[in-house]
């Protein structure tokens, strides 16, 4: 298990657990994106990251997607 800001761009990943402050996880599970969910990576940047999950692309910092695990 790894945090999702290290893992390889390109590859698709399934969402083991997510901690962090309550109103970023509500805006997340809103996004679809909740324990067993599957992630891709799409492009990795030095700060970010872009993510597709649910037919949506998504930005997420490193700070967020460190409490990720995938």
């Amino acid at each position: 298990m790894q945090s999702l800001s290290q893992s390889c761009q390109g590859l698709t990943y399934t969402v083991k657990w997510m901690f962090g402050v309550p109103e970023a996880l509500n805006a997340l599970r809103n996004m679809d994106i909740r324990e067993g969910s599957s992630i891709q990576v799409i492009r990795k940047y030095q700060d970010c990251l872009i993510i597709g999950a649910s037919g949506r692309r998504i930005v997420l910092g490193n700070e967020v997607a460190d409490r990720i695990q995938v």
